[in-house]
Protein backbone atom coordinates (compact mmCIF):
# COMPACT_ATOMS: atom_id res chain seq x y z
CA UNK A 1 0.00 0.00 0.00
CA UNK A 2 1.51 3.37 -1.03
CA UNK A 3 1.14 6.48 1.17
CA UNK A 4 0.44 9.58 -0.80
CA UNK A 5 2.76 12.47 0.23
CA UNK A 6 1.25 15.98 0.35
CA UNK A 7 2.72 18.54 -2.12
CA UNK A 8 3.57 20.92 0.76
CA UNK A 9 5.55 18.27 2.66
CA UNK A 10 7.36 17.24 -0.52
CA UNK A 11 8.29 20.87 -1.28
CA UNK A 12 9.56 21.40 2.26
CA UNK A 13 11.75 18.29 2.00
CA UNK A 14 13.24 19.47 -1.29
CA UNK A 15 14.00 22.97 0.09
CA UNK A 16 15.70 21.56 3.19
CA UNK A 17 17.84 19.27 1.02
CA UNK A 18 18.87 22.20 -1.19
CA UNK A 19 19.75 24.29 1.87
CA UNK A 20 21.98 21.55 3.26
CA UNK A 21 23.88 21.22 -0.03
CA UNK A 22 24.21 25.02 -0.32
CA UNK A 23 25.67 25.26 3.18
CA UNK A 24 28.17 22.52 2.38
CA UNK A 25 29.28 24.23 -0.82
CA UNK A 26 29.34 27.75 0.66
CA UNK A 27 30.28 27.56 4.37
CA UNK A 28 29.61 30.51 6.66
CA UNK A 29 32.37 33.13 6.71
CA UNK A 30 34.82 33.14 9.60
CA UNK A 31 34.21 35.43 12.54
CA UNK A 32 35.56 38.92 11.72
CA UNK A 33 38.85 39.78 13.43
CA UNK A 34 40.56 43.16 13.46
CA UNK A 35 43.06 44.98 15.64
CA UNK A 36 43.37 48.39 17.25
CA UNK A 37 46.19 50.16 19.07
CA UNK A 38 45.16 52.22 22.10
CA UNK A 39 47.39 55.03 23.38
CA UNK A 40 46.82 56.03 27.01
CA UNK A 41 48.68 59.25 27.89
CA UNK A 42 48.99 60.51 31.47
CA UNK A 43 50.50 63.89 32.23
CA UNK A 44 52.45 66.06 29.82
CA UNK A 45 51.04 68.73 27.54
CA UNK A 46 48.52 66.52 25.69
CA UNK A 47 47.10 63.95 28.15
CA UNK A 48 44.28 61.62 27.11
CA UNK A 49 43.64 60.17 30.60
CA UNK A 50 43.11 61.76 34.01
CA UNK A 51 42.72 60.17 37.47
CA UNK A 52 39.75 61.86 39.13
CA UNK A 53 39.31 60.07 42.47
CA UNK A 54 41.39 58.35 45.13
CA UNK A 55 44.71 59.29 46.72
CA UNK A 56 46.60 59.17 43.42
CA UNK A 57 43.90 61.27 41.81
CA UNK A 58 44.49 63.85 44.53
CA UNK A 59 48.21 63.92 43.77
CA UNK A 60 47.61 64.23 40.04
CA UNK A 61 45.27 67.17 40.56
CA UNK A 62 47.61 68.88 43.01
CA UNK A 63 45.45 68.38 46.11
CA UNK A 64 47.25 67.48 49.34
CA UNK A 65 45.28 64.61 50.95
CA UNK A 66 46.33 65.46 54.53
CA UNK A 67 46.61 68.64 56.60
CA UNK A 68 49.31 68.08 59.22
CA UNK A 69 53.05 68.46 58.68
CA UNK A 70 54.90 65.31 57.67
CA UNK A 71 58.43 66.16 58.84
CA UNK A 72 60.26 66.41 55.50
CA UNK A 73 60.23 68.52 52.36
CA UNK A 74 58.78 66.87 49.25
CA UNK A 75 60.80 67.00 46.00
CA UNK A 76 60.21 69.85 43.61
CA UNK A 77 56.73 69.67 42.02
CA UNK A 78 55.98 66.60 44.15
CA UNK A 79 53.33 65.99 46.80
CA UNK A 80 54.00 63.50 49.57
CA UNK A 81 51.66 60.82 50.90
CA UNK A 82 52.56 59.19 54.23
CA UNK A 83 51.98 55.45 54.25
CA UNK A 84 52.15 52.50 56.63
CA UNK A 85 55.59 51.19 55.65
CA UNK A 86 57.37 54.56 55.92
CA UNK A 87 58.37 54.68 52.26
CA UNK A 88 58.67 58.06 50.62
CA UNK A 89 55.69 58.92 48.44
CA UNK A 90 55.56 57.91 44.82
CA UNK A 91 55.70 60.73 42.29
CA UNK A 92 57.35 60.28 38.91
CA UNK A 93 59.93 63.04 38.75
CA UNK A 94 60.01 63.02 34.96
CA UNK A 95 56.45 64.12 34.30
CA UNK A 96 54.76 64.45 37.69
CA UNK A 97 52.53 61.39 37.22
CA UNK A 98 52.00 59.43 40.46
CA UNK A 99 53.61 56.01 40.27
CA UNK A 100 50.99 53.27 40.30
CA UNK A 101 48.62 55.39 38.23
CA UNK A 102 47.44 54.22 34.83
CA UNK A 103 47.68 50.99 32.87
CA UNK A 104 51.40 50.45 33.48
CA UNK A 105 51.21 50.42 37.27
CA UNK A 106 54.65 50.92 38.80
CA UNK A 107 56.38 50.53 35.43
CA UNK A 108 56.85 54.31 35.24
CA UNK A 109 59.47 53.98 37.99
CA UNK A 110 61.31 51.18 36.24
CA UNK A 111 59.69 48.62 38.54
CA UNK A 112 57.09 45.98 37.91
CA UNK A 113 54.51 44.22 40.04
CA UNK A 114 56.20 40.82 39.86
CA UNK A 115 57.92 40.23 43.18
CA UNK A 116 57.89 43.90 44.21
CA UNK A 117 55.58 45.14 46.92
CA UNK A 118 53.50 48.10 45.79
CA UNK A 119 53.16 51.25 47.87
CA UNK A 120 50.63 50.71 50.66
CA UNK A 121 48.41 53.18 52.46
CA UNK A 122 47.71 53.26 56.22
CA UNK A 123 44.88 50.75 55.73
CA UNK A 124 47.16 48.20 54.06
CA UNK A 125 45.71 48.73 50.58
CA UNK A 126 47.68 50.00 47.61
CA UNK A 127 47.65 53.77 47.20
CA UNK A 128 46.01 53.36 43.82
CA UNK A 129 43.12 51.17 45.00
CA UNK A 130 39.81 52.75 44.01
CA UNK A 131 41.35 55.32 41.68
CA UNK A 132 39.02 56.08 38.77
CA UNK A 133 40.70 57.30 35.59
CA UNK A 134 38.66 58.86 32.78
CA UNK A 135 40.01 58.27 29.27
CA UNK A 136 39.68 59.81 25.83
CA UNK A 137 42.43 57.68 24.32
CA UNK A 138 43.55 57.68 20.70
CA UNK A 139 43.00 54.54 18.58
CA UNK A 140 45.34 53.93 15.64
CA UNK A 141 45.91 51.28 12.99
CA UNK A 142 49.53 50.73 14.05
CA UNK A 143 51.62 50.84 17.23
CA UNK A 144 53.09 54.29 16.59
CA UNK A 145 51.12 57.28 17.85
CA UNK A 146 51.56 58.86 14.44
CA UNK A 147 49.89 55.92 12.64
CA UNK A 148 46.56 56.28 10.85
CA UNK A 149 43.96 57.36 13.44
CA UNK A 150 40.92 55.12 13.68
CA UNK A 151 38.94 56.90 16.38
CA UNK A 152 38.77 57.33 20.15
CA UNK A 153 38.30 55.09 23.18
CA UNK A 154 36.16 56.89 25.75
CA UNK A 155 35.26 55.55 29.18
CA UNK A 156 36.94 54.74 32.49
CA UNK A 157 39.25 52.30 34.17
CA UNK A 158 39.22 51.65 37.90
CA UNK A 159 42.02 50.27 40.11
CA UNK A 160 39.99 47.31 41.34
CA UNK A 161 42.45 45.12 43.26
CA UNK A 162 43.90 45.74 46.71
CA UNK A 163 47.47 45.14 45.48
CA UNK A 164 47.16 47.47 42.49
CA UNK A 165 47.60 44.72 39.90
CA UNK A 166 44.33 45.07 37.95
CA UNK A 167 42.18 47.73 36.33
CA UNK A 168 38.48 47.24 35.61
CA UNK A 169 37.95 48.74 32.14
CA UNK A 170 34.68 49.95 30.63
CA UNK A 171 34.95 51.97 27.43
CA UNK A 172 33.49 52.51 23.98
CA UNK A 173 35.65 52.43 20.87
CA UNK A 174 34.22 55.08 18.56
CA UNK A 175 35.52 54.38 15.06
CA UNK A 176 35.63 57.20 12.55
CA UNK A 177 34.97 57.08 8.84
CA UNK A 178 31.83 54.96 8.89
CA UNK A 179 28.52 55.96 7.37
CA UNK A 180 26.77 55.31 10.69
CA UNK A 181 27.67 55.60 14.37
CA UNK A 182 30.12 52.68 14.43
CA UNK A 183 30.85 51.99 18.12
CA UNK A 184 32.01 48.91 20.05
CA UNK A 185 31.60 48.51 23.81
CA UNK A 186 34.23 46.73 25.95
CA UNK A 187 34.18 45.59 29.57
CA UNK A 188 36.51 43.47 31.68
CA UNK A 189 39.63 43.20 33.83
CA UNK A 190 43.03 44.34 32.57
CA UNK A 191 45.91 42.69 34.43
CA UNK A 192 48.94 44.96 34.78
CA UNK A 193 52.18 43.14 34.00
CA UNK A 194 50.40 40.22 32.31
CA UNK A 195 51.31 39.25 28.75
CA UNK A 196 47.61 39.18 27.77
CA UNK A 197 44.25 40.10 29.25
CA UNK A 198 40.75 39.56 27.89
CA UNK A 199 37.84 41.98 27.63
CA UNK A 200 34.26 41.18 26.66
CA UNK A 201 32.56 42.86 23.71
CA UNK A 202 29.17 43.76 25.17
CA UNK A 203 27.55 45.27 22.09
CA UNK A 204 27.83 47.93 19.45
CA UNK A 205 26.10 50.30 17.07
CA UNK A 206 26.19 50.99 13.35
CA UNK A 207 27.94 48.20 11.47
CA UNK A 208 28.63 46.57 14.86
CA UNK A 209 24.96 46.31 15.78
CA UNK A 210 24.24 43.04 17.65
CA UNK A 211 27.97 42.27 17.85
CA UNK A 212 29.39 40.19 20.69
CA UNK A 213 32.69 38.47 21.31
CA UNK A 214 35.93 39.23 23.10
CA UNK A 215 39.18 41.14 22.75
CA UNK A 216 42.76 40.05 23.45
CA UNK A 217 44.66 42.93 25.06
CA UNK A 218 48.46 42.92 25.05
CA UNK A 219 50.71 45.66 26.47
CA UNK A 220 53.46 46.91 24.18
CA UNK A 221 56.44 49.20 24.65
CA UNK A 222 55.85 52.46 22.73
CA UNK A 223 58.19 52.78 19.77
CA UNK A 224 59.28 56.29 20.66
CA UNK A 225 59.07 57.43 17.04
CA UNK A 226 56.40 59.94 18.07
CA UNK A 227 57.81 61.75 21.10
CA UNK A 228 55.44 62.63 23.95
CA UNK A 229 56.15 64.42 27.22
CA UNK A 230 53.65 62.35 29.22
CA UNK A 231 53.64 58.73 30.36
CA UNK A 232 52.30 56.55 27.52
CA UNK A 233 50.79 53.09 27.90
CA UNK A 234 50.30 51.26 24.59
CA UNK A 235 47.79 48.42 24.22
CA UNK A 236 47.32 46.14 21.22
CA UNK A 237 43.66 45.08 21.05
CA UNK A 238 42.71 42.14 18.81
CA UNK A 239 38.92 41.95 18.51
CA UNK A 240 37.03 38.72 17.75
CA UNK A 241 33.40 39.34 16.81
CA UNK A 242 30.27 37.25 16.31
CA UNK A 243 26.81 38.32 15.21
Amino acid sequence: MMIKQSPILLLTTILCTVAVFAAALDPAPEDPIFELYMHDLLGGSSPTARPITGLLGNIYNGQVPFAKQIGFTPPENGIAIPNANGALPTVNGINGVPLGTGLSGTAYSGQNLNGIQTQLGPDGLSLGFGTITVIDDILTSGPDLGSQPLGKAQGVYVASSADGSTQMMAFTAMLEGGEYNDNLNFYGIYRIGSAMSHLSVTGGTGRFKNACGFAEVRPLIPSGQHEVDGAESLLRIIVHLKY
